[in-house]
């Protein structure tokens, strides 16, 4: 039973990580200037999308919780 729950934990810790990445990374909006003086919320570039690189530990998280759910199932 306990191992369920570290699995669950695991899994949805990672998806967190994975999700809150581009949040942690920077600032969300460009530092272009409008005419008016003020910063506008148009990025500069493009977003770098899903990146094994950034994301690696939300990956490793959700592979042990899933890891240990399949472990659980079959315990």
């Amino acid at each position: 039973m306990t191992l369920i729950w570290l699995g669950a934990l695991l899994v949805f810790v990672g998806v967190l990580q994975m999700a809150f990445q581009p949040i942690w990374r920077g600032r969300l909006s460009g530092t272009k200037r409008l005419r008016s003086g003020l910063d506008t919320l148009e990025p500069t570039a493009p977003g770098s999308g899903f990146g094994i690189r950034s994301n690696w530990p939300g990956l490793v998280l959700v592979a042990v919780g899933g890891a240990s759910l399949l472990a659980a199932a079959v315990i």
